[in-house]
């Protein structure tokens, strides 16, 4: 079973137009917070405040080297997810036993 709370916070991440992009910027490799805050005309903190959320869902992990911390992308939460939404579709539907009318 998929974590809810998980789900949640990948559902809300992926909400956002701008953490898409920075998800798509990521794909060509890792970028510090910088190097992500420049590429969109924002604030530092609202560059954080996203990328934070983007970590939280567990789209990206950050690693602090020395005074940068890099940004990496990380599909393992989505391929658990595409796995659990897969599986939907190819659950059996419940057997109902038919109820039966009293006769009169």
């Amino acid at each position: 079973m998929f974590n809810l709370t998980l789900m949640n916070a990948l559902f809300k991440a992926l909400n956002d137009p701008t953490r898409r992009q920075m998800l798509d910027l990521l794909r060509g490799g890792d970028l510090t917070a910088g190097e992500i805050a420049d590429r969109f005309d924002m604030t530092k903190p609202s560059i954080s405040h996203h990328l934070d959320l983007l970590r939280q869902a567990g789209l990206v992990e950050s690693t602090k080297q020395g005074q940068f911390i890099i940004y990496t992308l990380n599909t393992s939460v989505l391929d658990e997810l595409l796995g659990w939404l897969m599986g939907l579709g190819h659950q059996q539907p419940q057997q109902t036993t038919p109820t039966e009318t009293p006769k009169t």
